[in-house]
């Protein structure tokens, strides 16, 4: 059974994002809140516990991992960043975008597209999400927390723990999330290209 953490919104407890920060090291498959909507996320390289999220959302192995960043120079360490992609990062995080790009050898080879070799990057403008990824000290393997069948995020940390409280390790409860993922951009090419609408705004990137 889930553990189930309320965590101010605003000013994190520091107490319970250090317990949350133990279980995700340990192994744990956690759901916490973004930006944009609650997210699953686990440890970078933790194979079992990337396969339990697999299984939980249904994902096959073309599925794009996100790695949540804390900010920018994190995502350096992960991704080929171009001049032209780095100027749209530095004017767009943190907020509710995940951006595509040509992954490092730092990205552990589970995560990666099979064919393409590529990764999602996104840096959060919540103060939860900024509190875990800056105790923990590298990004979290993350995917929204869309369950099989379902178009929208999950929402309510209470339906969360009824449905999920025995496939999951923790429930950060941060109040109620969003109803839409991240805007995802393309930026492997340099030149953006939308791959999907959500709740953060398209139009400086292109045409939807």
């Amino acid at each position: 059974m889930s553990q189930f953490f309320q965590v101010h919104p605003e000013n994190p407890q520091l107490r319970l994002i250090k317990q949350a920060v133990e279980i995700i090291r340990a192994g744990g498959v956690v759901i916490y809140p973004t930006d944009s909507s609650y997210a699953l996320g686990c440890h970078i390289g933790d194979k079992s516990a990337v396969e339990r999220i697999r299984r939980l959302r249904l994902l096959d192995d073309k599925h794009n991992f996100t790695l949540v960043c804390r900010d920018l120079s994190q995502i350096g360490l992960f991704a080929k960043v171009g001049t032209g992609a780095f100027r749209l990062l530095k004017s767009h995080t943190p907020g509710p975008y995940t951006f595509i790009l040509s992954a490092t050898r730092e990205v552990p080879r589970m995560l990666l597209h099979p064919k393409r070799r590529t990764i999602g990057l996104r840096v959060p403008n919540h103060p939860i999400a900024q509190a875990l990824l800056g105790e923990l000290g590298e990004p979290l393997m993350s995917v929204s927390l869309i369950l099989p069948g379902e178009k929208l995020p999950m929402s309510d940390p209470y339906e969360m723990r009824q449905i999920l409280e025995h496939q999951v390790d923790l429930i950060i409860d941060g109040g109620f999330g969003g109803l839409e993922a991240s805007t995802v951009i393309n930026l492997v090419d340099d030149e953006p290209q939308i791959i999907r609408v959500g709740c953060g705004d398209p139009t400086p990137f292109g045409d939807a």
